[in-house]
């Protein structure tokens, strides 16, 4: 199904300040640094990439940022104020995030996984939820509703009943990020969000998070594929052994041939030489 660009997902600020302040985030583990002294702001209607070598700490920074590490130092402030690092507190203030490996309740269909998102933001206590009574039944209307409306927005409108566990990959992927989106966040993370996609999927996440972004949130995404991060994002941070190597437009960060010589260096896997030719030219056509 198509999906709809009139579904609205959050209300643009307009005030021109930051959604999202990160300020010298460090993350220890032992005696191993896994992120230090790590900045990152993000505006309104902004799409931010954050790129790197495999063990860069990526994910551990998204970790930081969304309350399932308690940074080490450092302080993270969402709509200008401190969040205290746990996961529901993130999600109350405004922020959501998706997984780098897909983590849907597999059991359940499309319709209930999105449901799931939303009960962060109904206030039925659990007497009336086990009574059934009318403000339950009112909440859970709204909730199914809503939830409906975020499949359709995402493209799985027919997908309602199917159970997650028997949707495509892509699907999937998408479904995860309307489970996001039913939080009602103001910025979202996506972490690799086109890992494992075929072209054609690739292009349809690529889309998507360009209607999320026109419905009035900001965007973090984590990939590995440049040639998308360079296409879709505002502005790239790119992390290097836990430290921002550089950060900037696409155009000066795919041209700082210090990223180049990251990516070279960085790993040893064909996934890291093939990520340095998109950075060097993410126009190349991909080879068949």
């Amino acid at each position: 199904m198509t999906a709809t660009d009139t579904t609205p997902v959050s209300t643009p600020d307009s005030s021109g300040a930051p959604i999202l302040e990160a300020r010298g985030v460090t993350m220890r583990f032992g005696g191993l640094t896994a992120v230090k002294d790590v900045d990152m702001t993000v505006h309104p209607g902004e799409i931010v990439g954050l790129i790197g070598p495999n063990g860069a700490g990526k994910t551990t920074f998204f970790n930081c940022l969304t309350g399932l590490y308690k940074p080490t130092e450092g302080e993270v402030r969402l709509l200008g104020e401190v969040i205290p690092p746990k996961p529901r507190a993130v999600v109350m203030a405004g922020m959501a995030r998706t997984f780098q490996n897909i983590r849907l309740f597999a059991n359940m269909t499309a319709l209930e996984n999105v449901m799931v998102g939303r009960y962060c933001r109904t206030s039925s206590m659990a007497l009336t939820s086990i009574l059934r009574g009318p403000k339950f039944r009112r909440e859970e209307e709204a909730t199914r509703a809503r939830a409906q409306e975020l499949l359709e927005f995402v493209g799985l409108g027919s997908s309602a009943e199917n159970l997650a566990r028997n949707m495509p990959y892509g699907d999937q992927r998408r479904l995860e990020i309307a489970r996001a989106l039913a939080t009602d966040p103001k910025l979202i993370l996506l972490d690799e969000p086109t890992a494992g996609m075929n072209p054609q999927e690739t292009k349809q996440a690529s889309d998507l998070i360009f209607r999320i972004r026109d419905s009035g949130l900001a965007v973090v995404v984590i990939e590995h594929d440049m040639r998308f991060i360079f296409n879709l994002c505002d502005r790239v941070l790119c992390l290097v052994r836990g430290e921002v190597l550089v950060q900037g437009s696409p155009g000066e960060v795919q041209s700082d041939p210090r990223v180049i010589e990251a990516y070279i260096g960085g790993g040893d896997d064909d996934e890291d030489d093939d990520a340095a030719g998109a950075a060097a030219d993410p126009t190349k056509e991909e080879q068949q």
